[in-house]
Order: C-alpha cells, then sequence, then structure tokens
C-alpha cells in the first residue's frame, strides 16, 4: 500500500469514529471559553480557529468567550498605570476598566475574530454592551482577616458579576450563520462598564443558551485526584464532595464552582481541558474518550 493509500485510510477511519459524535452535536450549540498559554501561541491560536471553524462546518453552533488577563497586564505597563491588587484580586479603577475593554473588545477579540475567518468562517467580535446582551453588576468580594478571622469586604472598583443575560442576538448569529466571538465586558443599570472574570461570564452565557457543553481551555489538562491523575468524569455532588475534603484546591474551586453553577442554570454537561493540546475542542468532543473533566448533573 502506497503512503498516500494509508494516509487515506487513516484518514476515513478518524472520520467514521468521529461521525457519531458529530451527529450528537450537530444543531447543538456549545460555548467555548478560551485563555490562558493558548491565547499566546500563535500555533496553538491558529489551531483554535481551525477547530471552532470546523465545529460550525460540522452543523454545531460555536459561541467562543475569551479572557486577556496578561495582554491586559502588559498594556498597563506599557502605559504607565500601575497594576493594583487586592488580596491578590485585580482593582479595576476608572482608568484601568478604560483599557480593559479597549484591550478585551478590540485588540484580542479582533485577532481572534481574524484567525476564525482566515479559516473561512464568519466570526463576529461582540461584547455584553452589544445589544444589551449581559448586563452586569458591582461584584461583591468577601475575604477572611487573617488576624481577626473576621469576613471583610474588598472593593475591586469597576469589576462585575453578570446578573442579566438576553440570548436574542446571539439567536439571531446563530441563524445567520455567523460564529460570536464575545469579551466579557458589559454595561450595569448604573451606567458603568464592568470587567469580568471570563470563566464566569463564559457560564453565564452558556446556562442563558442551555448550551449542550461548556469548555473551559485552561493551563491544566482538568480535575486531578489525590495522586494527580486526571479525572475523566465527574457529577455535582462529586465535585462537590473533592472540595469539601480538599482534593479541589486553589485556583481550580472558583473554575468548578462555576461549572457548577452553569450547569443548574440550564448547559447539559462542563469539560475542564488543557488548552496547550492541539485541538483540543475536537479531541473533548469528536472522540471518544475526550481529553479533559467532564462534569454533569
Amino acid at each position: 500500500m502506497t503512503d498516500t493509500a494509508e494516509t487515506a485510510e487513516t484518514q476515513a477511519r478518524v472520520l467514521s469514529a468521529a461521525l457519531p459524535y458529530m451527529q450528537r452535536y450537530e444543531n447543538k450549540t456549545v460555548v467555548v471559553k478560551y485563555g490562558g498559554h493558548a491565547m499566546a501561541s500563535e500555533t496553538l491560536g491558529r489551531a483554535f480557529a481551525r477547530d471552532i471553524a470546523l465545529l460550525k462546518q460540522s452543523g454545531v453552533n460555536p459561541i467562543v468567550v475569551h479572557g486577556g488577563g496578561p495582554q491586559i497586564g502588559n498594556m498597563l505597563k506599557n502605559l504607565g498605570i500601575e497594576s493594583k491588587f487586592e488580596n491578590g484580586l485585580r482593582v479595576t479603577d476608572r482608568d484601568t476598566v478604560e483599557i480593559v475593554e479597549m484591550v478585551l473588545a478590540g485588540s484580542i477579540n479582533k485577532q481572534i475574530v481574524a484567525l476564525i475567518n482566515a479559516e473561512g468562517e464568519w466570526a463576529i467580535g461582540l461584547c455584553g454592551k452589544d445589544g444589551n446582551m449581559v448586563f452586569a453588576e458591582k461584584a461583591r468580594k468577601t475575604v477572611m482577616d487573617p488576624d481577626s478571622n473576621i469576613e471583610r469586604v474588598i472593593d475591586l472598583g469597576f469589576v462585575g458579576e453578570p446578573v442579566q443575560v438576553d440570548r436574542t442576538l446571539l439567536d439571531l448569529l446563530a441563524h445567520s450563520e455567523m460564529i460570536p466571538v464575545i469579551a466579557p465586558v458589559a454595561p450595569g443599570r448604573d451606567g458603568h462598564t464592568y470587567n469580568i472574570n471570563a470563566d464566569t461570564f463564559a457560564g453565564a452565557i452558556a446556562g442563558a443558551v442551555e448550551s449542550e457543553r461548556l469548555l473551559f481551555l485552561t493551563d491544566v489538562p482538568g480535575v486531578l485526584d489525590g495522586d494527580g491523575k486526571l479525572i475523566d468524569e465527574l457529577t455535582v455532588s462529586q465535585a462537590r464532595a473533592l472540595i469539601k475534603d480538599g482534593t479541589i484546591a486553589g485556583g481550580m474551586i472558583p473554575k468548578v464552582e462555576t461549572c457548577i453553577n452553569a450547569i443548574e442554570h440550564g448547559v447539559q454537561g462542563v469539560v475542564i481541558l488543557d488548552g496547550k493540546t492541539p485541538h483540543a475542542v475536537l479531541l473533548e468532543l469528536f472522540t471518544e474518550h475526550g481529553a479533559g473533566t467532564l462534569i454533569v448533573p
């Protein structure tokens, strides 16, 4: 058998194995939160765009929500604006929120749109302000004072939480064959602009459109057990138990809690997977074993 014939046979086997999964997600909505190191790699960025384009070509309705924390930090540094932190959390003051909106809804958003468009699809860049898609309220964060052991509220400035999502625009775009690429910036009823954590924003979008899957592309393979091995699947109750016993700890806790909240608002399943793996989105959706940790009701 020639090399060409062997390649063709391999491609046929791959397509045959993937076909049932493609049919499963046909006409279904999949929300993908894109961030971490995957955004910093040109090669991974092109692979991600190719994955999103292929989803659309396979009859799936993808919605992309992206972050951009490192890019915001770099821009603030270049402009001579000092980043302020409170208990490790960035404080977004009036000057900073303008830069956040410029970077997230501007340069980063349009870069992702251009990558997807280069793969032959129609992507459109948006943020929560467009079509009154998302409204936010000022986030209230509480921390425990280590000296007094008393909780106190910290003011993070114009950092918000999504409180209302209108899916009208997203439904219109789905019917028009366009791929929304959304920056996590939204207005408040008070007239201010708020910077929203991209994971939280993606969860709110996924819940509003009742997506079949919400994928979090992160810098880790997924949720790990006590021996450091990847857990393929968890129920909500199992995930809560792992948080309680300390298996899920640190920065993974808010991510898993966002997964649970999305499921409670109508998402069928949420996956935490490694965005540094090329074509992680396709591996998760179109292969038998997936590529991360699936959390289900």
